[in-house]
């Protein structure tokens, strides 16, 4: 809810007690009921990815480092031409369906 409040979608997997969020290409977020961890790149001189951590007591703060970290990855990847024009169109056809 938070993610979607700054206008980031997202798909929610669970099981084994853990909930897997994939936000973006390079960006999944997991959540153990304590913290959120998501990777944010990778040292080069350890051969290993860093991680970021936030504890859920904190939603918003938590949220926004994850946006933070989406924003960074969007640039460097944005949305197909494909995927742009079927988001387009499932936009506008939603328009257009009575409330």
């Amino acid at each position: 809810m938070e993610l979607e409040n700054r206008g980031i979608s997202a798909d929610v997997h669970e099981g084994y007690q853990l909930a897997l969020v994939s936000v973006w290409v390079g960006l999944v977020v997991w959540c153990d009921g304590e913290r959120f961890w998501w990777r944010t790149g990778w040292d080069e001189g350890r051969k290993r990815a860093v991680y970021a951590w936030h504890p859920v007591a904190d939603l918003s703060r938590a949220a926004r480092r994850i946006a933070f970290r989406y924003a960074e990855l969007r640039e460097g990847h944005p949305l197909s031409a494909i995927v742009r024009v079927a988001l387009e169109r499932e936009s506008e056809h939603r328009a257009a369906l009575p409330l």
